[in-house]
């Protein structure tokens, strides 16, 4: 879980209503200067003192945290003396090379390391992540925003271990908060069983073109129904005509459900587009959210594959009709759509809410 610290040393009249809002988000970390804001917040939030070019408090009060910034950092070990139940880190500002290496060397060493990147490029913190790799520390980066903190969150795969980030208004610590619970997590697959193919003619189909490299035993979800999709495998294995595209999944139908990348919502084959967000899944459940560059619609001889759940949950997937179109059978099978027979085995999902404009929705739903 990603950490979530509000700084609110400049918020000024709102401060009690977005204080009371981080408290009820489980913002992990209130950010102040001044000990007395920390007065009534509960255990479960860290109080987190940072005086940044102000003379530290003879009285550190109720602080869990105290952030040192260059002009006392050298007292550090005489601080953490006189205050043994106290957590101390550093604040550095990244500038230029020298103050880099003073960021690497503090997410090396420090128990909680809070940096601000003064230049817009990401660069510098991916080089503090990666050299931080083998460290037991926190990176906490300062973020202007909550679309920047979801870049930092994701940076190298791994992102900063969380952000502080200064409040504009009531609302940005739920926002905050949502950003970064909002990463990918694990989904329990099914063996489903194939009941009947069927050619059923022409129609259009999507190919899902995205902005990252699938791995050969990913793929993406895709259904006919709100209730049940089979994985469809990515263009990453070979083929004897073309050459592979670990970008792409030839995912079907344009009627047909997705699962996106945010909030258990599911969108259509037809919606998305450039910038729209979809789950790759690999074959043990696990995913990670991919972005879409592109969605290529054509018509195309289609082929109606049905099958049945160990509950006895019925799915449909509609997929291009031909054999180099794939899905994904236990241990990561590769399986031929038109070589599907009654009695094979596919990888599937089955969501238990029906769907109300790609929400999970609990009301009487009835498709077929």
């Amino acid at each position: 879980m990603k950490l979530c610290w509000l700084d609110v040393r400049a918020t000024k009249g709102a401060k009690k209503a977005i204080v009371e809002e981080a408290v009820h988000q489980r913002v992990d970390g209130i950010v102040s200067a001044n000990p007395a804001d920390f007065k009534g917040l509960p255990p479960t939030v860290k109080k987190v003192l940072l005086p940044q070019g102000k003379e530290l408090p003879s009285e550190l009060g109720a602080a869990d945290v105290v952030i040192l910034g260059p002009e006392l950092i050298g007292r550090k070990a005489e601080l953490a003396k006189a205050h043994p139940a106290v957590e101390f880190g550093r604040f550095v500002e990244i500038i230029d090379a020298p103050t880099l290496e003073d960021a690497c060397e503090a997410a090396r060493t420090e128990r909680w390391s809070l940096l601000l990147f003064r230049d817009p490029t990401k660069i510098p913190l991916e080089i503090v992540i990666a050299a931080a790799a083998e460290a037991t520390g926190s990176i906490i980066t300062v973020a202007a925003d909550v679309e920047e903190a979801e870049i930092i969150f994701d940076m190298l795969e791994h992102g900063s271990d969380g952000v502080m980030m200064a409040p504009a208004a009531v609302g940005d610590a739920t926002a905050l908060k949502a950003a970064a619970e909002a990463r990918p997590g694990e989904l329990t697959l099914v063996e489903l069983e194939i009941t009947e193919t069927s050619h059923i003619g022409m129609g259009e189909r999507a190919c899902v073109d995205t902005c990252s490299h699938f791995r050969e035993d990913e793929g993406i979800l895709v259904g006919s129904h709100s209730k049940g999709m089979i994985l469809c495998v990515s263009e990453t294995h070979p083929l004897p005509y073309m050459p592979t595209r670990p970008f792409r999944a030839n995912a079907g139908a344009i009627h047909s459900y997705t699962v996106a990348g945010e909030g258990g919502r599911t969108n259509y084959l037809s919606e998305l587009k450039t910038g729209s967000k979809l789950l790759a899944v690999d074959v043990k459940g696990q995913t990670r959210v991919v972005t879409v560059g592109r969605v290529k619609i054509e018509s195309r001889p289609l082929i109606s594959i049905d099958a049945v759940a160990p509950n006895g949950q019925k799915v449909n997937l509609v997929l291009q009709d031909d054999w180099h179109v794939r899905v994904l059978g236990p241990g990561g099978a590769v399986l031929n759509s038109t070589e599907l027979k009654p009695g094979d085995k596919v990888l599937g999902y089955l969501p238990t809410a029906d769907r109300h404009v790609g929400y999970p929705i609990n009301e009487f739903c009835l498709e077929k």
